[in-house]
């Protein structure tokens, strides 16, 4: 085994290549006891450059065990990204007397100089748990005569029509193709004129469907969809979503679709999509993302290795002012990372602060409420000069994270920043839970209605944590907090 925990801002609970190059998450997919992650990777460099598919696993979503890489570049290009499936009553014809998993991903062939890339659909597929692969001899399965970009297929089982559907990327919109086997693919709509963001590319898409409020007889489709970094734009790249429904063919959005929505306010939460495969008895929608920005990505100051994986997240569907919005929660095999630090009730900013003052953390959690229209906030990663600020501000109702002081940031002339984030009243608190570790915070406020991700790179002594408010003595209804250490870490440097 070869869990891998840290060194240089190598985060403790996020998954990261033991070393060099690492981007999108592809392939996700539950099958006999496993979550797999397969990921874009560079294996002999610290920028991007030919991709291979990397691959880990995990029994609980929180340690991972890096294993061989799995798909590598061959004379139809590299190995960008793709999904995951299994393939349960062998449509495709490659499995015997069991299910296998199948792959589904884009071949990239680089041209000679002056014409543009070809990018095709390809298959392999695996009988042994994805240890190993082969690919299907009839590569390619789907092309394209117009695209340039034509990318990141994500294929699912649509039980309704008894067929495969893949929607992919293809330049500035999204096309949906439906299958008997995965191998033969026809075409039904495109999806995307007009509608969402268009501030740069659109990549990785996914598309499944969501209960509303929990209640499974009222369901809607979600399709996330994320856009490249373009240099007019200083937030670079980001995700998208749309609601709507979907007869197997067509992807129709809703009225709340006509207005931009992201899943994450912050800056580093990218091509993220869903597992495949999660069972029926456990039910949920499983998501992660990328922990970094094409705006700076190559750039990062990591030693070693370079790209992070958000932590994992289930998404929800729920009612809020009048419309239907994404939540975001973590998923609750975080919980068994935690160790108590800190609870408190009805305690005053200065009391906590007491508390506090003695307490040095890497890698924790917080989880905090306290009245709204009270302007609350926590310090964390704090040293020196350098800190970072989370907080609510009690006046315009927004969640928002400050890493105008993190720790290092001349990597990038736009690594710093302001991050905010509106918030859907719930009731007369606000609530935050926030995910620290060595180069990153994740926040996540009124029940993961609104979610900021952002990277930082603060120096190791900076480990002081603080609260504040409008006032010294206000009250926070409650406060918690945990490391949040795993069991199975080796590999510390």
């Amino acid at each position: 085994m070869s869990t891998i925990t840290k060194q240089n801002y190598r985060g403790v609970y996020h998954f990261s290549p033991k070393e060099k190059w690492m981007n999108d998450p592809n392939g996700m997919v539950y099958f006999q006891g496993e979550y797999h992650l397969f990921f874009q990777h560079h294996p002999s460099g610290m920028t991007w450059g030919p991709m291979h598919w990397g691959h880990a696993v995990s029994k609980d979503l929180c340690t991972w065990e890096e294993l061989p890489i799995a798909l590598a570049p061959d004379e139809l290009g590299m190995i960008f990204s793709g999904s995951a499936v299994v393939d349960w009553n062998n449509t495709t014809g490659f499995f015997e007397d069991k299910p296998g998993l199948v792959a589904i991903f884009t071949h990239h062939l680089e041209m000679p100089e002056g014409k543009p890339a070809i990018q095709r659909q390809s298959l392999a597929y695996s009988k042994d748990n994805g240890r190993t692969w082969a690919r299907y001899e009839g590569n390619p399965v789907l092309e394209h005569d117009t695209f340039i970009d034509f990318r990141d297929p994500k294929v699912f089982w649509n039980k309704e029509t008894n067929q495969w559907v893949m929607i992919i990327a293809c330049g500035q919109t999204v096309c949906l193709y439906h299958s008997p086997d995965l191998i033969n693919w026809t075409y039904a709509s495109e999806f995307g004129e007009e509608v969402g963001s268009h501030d740069g590319v659109w990549e990785c898409p996914d598309l499944f469907p969501l209960a509303i409020d929990g209640d499974h007889l009222n369901t809607k489709w979600v399709m996330l969809v994320s856009i490249g970094s373009d240099p007019a734009f200083v937030e670079g790249s980001r995700t998208q979503y749309f609601t709507g429904d979907f007869d197997g063919e067509v992807f129709t959005p809703d009225e709340d679709s006509l207005t931009v929505r992201w899943l994450d306010y912050g800056r580093d939460n990218y091509a993220g999509v869903s597992w495949s495969d999660v069972p029926a008895e456990d039910g949920r929608r499983l998501f992660i993302g990328w922990m970094s920005n094409w705006m700076y990505a190559n750039q990062t100051p990591t030693e070693g290795f370079r790209g992070a994986m958000t932590i994992a997240r289930e998404l929800y569907l729920e009612s809020r002012s009048g419309g239907i919005i994404l939540v975001q929660k973590p998923v609750k095999e975080l919980e068994t990372a935690r160790v108590p630090v800190l609870s408190l009730k009805d305690v005053s900013i200065r009391e906590i602060n007491t508390s506090l003052a003695k307490l040095h953390l890497e890698s924790y959690e917080i989880i905090a409420e306290f009245s709204r229209g009270k302007s609350v906030g926590f310090k964390v990663r704090v040293g020196a000069d350098k800190q970072t600020v989370i907080g609510i501000n009690g006046v315009t109702e927004e969640l928002y994270v400050d890493r105008m002081a993190s720790g290092q940031h001349d990597f990038h002339e736009h690594f710093l920043g302001h991050h905010s984030a509106k918030l859907e009243a719930l009731g007369d608190s606000h609530d935050l839970r926030i995910y620290v570790d060595c180069a990153s915070v994740e926040v996540f406020s009124n029940g993961g209605q609104a979610v900021i991700t952002d990277l930082i790179f603060p120096a190791l002594e900076s480990t002081g944590i603080a609260v504040f408010g409008e006032n010294e003595n206000d009250l926070l209804i409650s406060l918690d907090i945990y490391e949040l250490t795993l069991s199975a870490e080796i590999d510390k440097n």
